[in-house]
Parts: structure tokens; sequence; C-alpha cells
């Protein structure tokens, strides 16, 4: 183990400070969940409409 796992680029850190950050990332990496799950839903098109944007009169017998 000669090549330290945390390097500090630009200025000087503690041994404390450098356990602090350490801590921090094995923390926050123990706090993810396993199984990845997407951002969003798969759904390409927005669940809203504009009004502005519909046609003034739609039949009463359609679903869209």
């Amino acid at each position: 183990m000669d090549t330290p796992d945390i390097r500090v680029e630009k200025g000087h850190a503690e041994p404390e400070e450098v356990a602090a950050i350490t801590a921090i990332l094995l923390a926050r990496a123990a706090a993810r969940p396993t199984d990845p799950t997407p951002s969003h839903r798969g759904r390409v098109k927005a669940g809203w409409r504009r009004l502005e944007r519909e046609p003034g009169f739609r039949a009463p017998h359609s679903w869209r």
C-alpha cells in the first residue's frame, strides 16, 4: 500500500480532514440502493396538455 487511495490535488489536508472526507464518501456509497432504478418511467410524452394548443371542440365520445 505505497500509493494512497485519496490524493489532495491542491493545498494541504490534515489526516483528520482526509479521514472525514473518506467517512462521508463511504457513508454515501453505503446509502445508495443496490438496484439502480431509472430516473423516469419511460414515458416519452407529457401526461398533461396545454389547453391553448387543443382544438376548440372534442366530440363527447372521444377518449383523447
